[in-house]
């Protein structure tokens, strides 16, 4: 369950997948308890509800109260792309309030390090890391700060639910012990959504795969240089990516 943005000003829609087929099974619009209310009660119905076992999704309240009234044996499972979305949103909040506060030598040297900073390691350049080894050495709120982002990604590798959650717990104090607000701030979002973060060592599923879908539905939008009414949009979009059956050829 993920949202697309429609238009300017906080408009969305809400979309629903079908992981393992990676297919679109339902749009609606906005994205409140009573907007996704149709997709439970009258799309799957009561039967179908009960036999939904995981349900991967951002971090939105509305969708977890949902999910939790219509499919109460689901397991919930935060999406691992929205989670570090929001510790790189924590770490770029951070470079900024500091790139305001340094002078001199060290405001020079962070300039222009937004995406030297958030990017996996293994994806700079020969240049990118030369230049990241030498940020390093500074012991810098930034730096600090790209450490433990560094840190938070081993979670994913875990397999044992056990160990994880040790290392989850121990990145979580001392991040909480770095006194970098914006990270606390992210380490209090974890601590209230631990029961839905903990389960992927065992069901390692993530809606990434299907950024791409989201990818294509603002495409459709592109394309008509958007569109009047939330209706048409979303009929746009179950004919462009629901893999609806073609009429037959006469």
């Amino acid at each position: 369950m993920d949202e697309v943005s429609r238009r300017k000003g906080q408009v969305y829609l809400t979309v629903v997948y079908d992981l393992e087929r990676r297919v679109l099974l339902w749009v609606g619009e906005g994205r409140s308890e009573e907007a996704v209310k149709p997709f439970f009660t009258e799309e799957m119905g009561r039967r179908r509800c009960a036999t939904l076992q995981v349900v991967c999704m951002d971090m939105w309240a509305a969708y977890v109260h949902r999910v939790r009234e219509c499919a109460p044996q689901a397991q919930i499972l935060f999406d691992r792309f929205h989670i570090v979305k929001h510790l790189n949103e924590a770490v770029d909040e951070l470079r900024r309030c500091e790139m305001r506060r340094l002078t001199g030598k060290e405001k020079v040297a962070f300039k222009r390090t937004r995406w030297l900073l958030l990017k996996n390691p293994w994806n700079l350049t020969a240049d990118q890391q030369e230049r990241l080894s030498t940020l390093v050495r500074w012991n810098t709120p930034i730096v600090r700060a790209w450490y433990l982002k560094e840190a938070f990604q081993l979670f994913w590798d875990y397999r044992q639910p056990a160990r994880a959650k040790t290392h989850l717990e121990k990145w979580m104090s001392s991040a909480i012990r770095s006194r970098l607000e914006p990270l606390k701030k992210f380490v209090r979002m974890l601590r209230s959504h631990r029961d839905g973060i903990l389960p992927w060592t065992k069901l390692r599923l993530s809606n990434g795969a299907l950024e791409g879908m989201n990818n294509k539905i603002k495409s459709i939008s592109h394309r008509s240089f958007g569109f009047r009414s939330a209706r048409n949009f979303i009929a746009a979009i179950y004919h462009g990516c629901a893999r609806l059956p073609l009429p037959a050829e006469s």
